[in-house]
């Protein structure tokens, strides 16, 4: 069953309510427009309950038989594959399924979600639906196409009591960008550019933005509740800038979790602590594959969502209904839980991600935890954003031993002394016996620390986003693996 007949009844039903207001009983004209926007307002708001309704009725029934919902997805990937990219002769079992088609490193194309109210381009909610969002009165216009704008349109509007970004990423990047530009938009508020002038909403906001960046939402939008954003890879260290700094006291929820491949894990709990979400059983057709010390093999047999374990890691596997194409993306999960029949995970590392100058394979999550001790120790310093570079990549180790090259944009301290760089590398040491081993037989050298300027991060992805190749979601790298782009960074070094 699908939601599209239900919408083109409800577009028909919105078409035909102009025609109502005529034939209805005599009113002036703007008795009639208000009459009209009140209905169309009650219409879609019990269409999109209606629909709610309905998939939570869904999403219960496929997440207590999940051995036939996954079936029943992979039976779905089967009918819409095409056929010259399909191998696979009417509706194979599971083994033939995966003897057939082998794991690739590829990733599948992936369709962008649609929009809703927001402060940037993309958008939290990971739906295609055309949802009417002009009718149910939202702050950000649906077409918008420039960023600039739908921050305006938001900041004309003091009463927001939710602020959407397609990520946390875009979201710093949105309040660095106010920083940097407060002035002029201020000005546009005032002006009128766009929509009417409004000098007392523009003198509130000059008054909020010369405060400083701490709490500096609350005081654009008192009544502002909650933050949204899509979750996906690299966007913890962004969460953690927002919450301390600009979105100080806000709650922060992410509806779902999304890989290059398309969303893989719904978020059913908002009371919740942010980062556990739910494997559901149907499209992308979703496997596990478990997590083994040392490299990965590619013959290690993959598991249906029935028959993950808890406290076990498992790399995602998704299956592009398109051309069939098994993916492995990289993405590790750790199972805490289950909803009905289907596991909750939450997200512990992408794989892609990690350092590797010795053998030492150390994971994302590892060195970020390292890098946060560090950083907590540095007094005043509040992290905004960091990526690594081994040393081959810049050449920077011809007479030494090979090491990390790491950036990092701070607020709250301007230089970095030698002894707070040290500190960096005996947290890593602390941190992963591994590398203390290394370091301790001098196979590795010590951690190099540079602090870049104000943007530098958010020129990067600036960068990143202009590249034809850039995944959607946006993931935000952690190690960068080409010269050009640490090159990009080390000429931003200020200390």
């Amino acid at each position: 069953m699908q939601l599209w007949p239900l919408l083109v009844l409800l577009l028909l039903l919105l078409l035909l309510l102009p025609l109502l207001a005529v034939l209805g009983q005599p009113r002036s004209q703007d008795a009639k427009l208000t009459w009209l926007a009140s209905l169309r307002h009650r219409v879609v708001w019990w269409a999109l309950g209606w629909a709610a309704a309905w998939q939570q009725w869904r999403l219960e029934q496929s997440t207590r038989h999940v051995d036939q919902s996954q079936q029943q997805a992979l039976r779905w990937c089967l009918r819409g594959a095409q056929r010259p990219h399909c191998p696979l002769p009417g509706s194979p079992d599971i083994n033939t399924f995966r003897n057939c088609l082998p794991l690739t490193k590829a990733y599948p194309e992936v369709l962008a979600p649609g929009s809703t109210a927001r402060v940037t381009l993309t958008s939290p909610w990971p739906s295609p639906l055309p949802w009417p969002g002009h009718a149910l009165g939202q702050a950000s216009p649906s077409g918008a196409r420039d960023p600039e704008a739908l921050l305006l349109e938001a900041l004309r509007c003091p009463r927001l009591r939710a602020l959407e970004a397609g990520s946390a990423v875009e979201l710093l990047d949105v309040f660095l960008g106010l920083e940097a530009d407060g002035e002029e938009l201020v000005e546009a508020i005032a002006t009128g550019n766009p929509g009417g002038p409004l000098p007392r909403r523009a003198a509130e906001l000059q008054e909020a933005l010369e405060q400083g960046p701490r709490g500096l939402a609350l005081r654009l939008w008192p009544k502002l509740q909650v933050v949204v954003t899509l979750d996906s890879g690299g966007q913890t260290e962004a969460v953690a800038a927002l919450g301390a700094l600009w979105c100080q006291g806000l709650s922060f929820f992410s509806p779902a979790y999304a890989a290059s491949g398309g969303v893989v894990g719904l978020n059913l709990w908002p009371e919740q602590p942010r980062g556990l979400y739910l494997l559901p059983p149907g499209a992308p057709f979703t496997e596990l594959l478990p997590v083994k010390e040392g490299p990965q093999e590619e013959a290690t047999s993959t598991l249906l969502l029935a028959e993950a374990q808890k406290d076990t890691e498992y790399e995602l596997v998704l299956t592009d209904h398109i051309s069939l194409t098994r993916c492995r993306l990289g993405d590790v999960v750790q199972v805490v839980g289950a909803y009905n029949q289907c596991p909750v995970v939450r997200f512990v590392r992408r794989l892609g991600q990690t350092l590797n100058v010795r053998g030492e394979d150390l994971g994302e999550e590892v060195f970020s935890e390292a890098l946060g001790r560090a950083v907590r120790q540095w007094l005043g310093a509040k992290m905004l954003d960091h990526v690594c570079v081994e040393s081959s990549i810049l050449n920077s180790s011809e007479g030494s031993a090979p090491h990390y090259e790491v950036f990092v944009e701070l607020r709250g301290l301007r230089n970095l002394s030698e002894e707070n760089r040290d500190k960096l590398d005996h947290c890593l040491q602390e941190t992963s016996p591994c590398y203390k081993s290394l370091r301790f037989r001098g196979s590795v050298g010590p951690a190099r620390v540079h602090l870049v300027g104000h943007g530098a991060f958010r020129a990067l992805r600036a960068t990143l986003i202009a590249s034809p190749c850039y995944p959607f979601p946006p993931d935000m790298p952690r190690v960068l693996r080409h010269r050009h782009l640490a090159q990009f960074l080390q000429r931003r070094v200020v200390s």
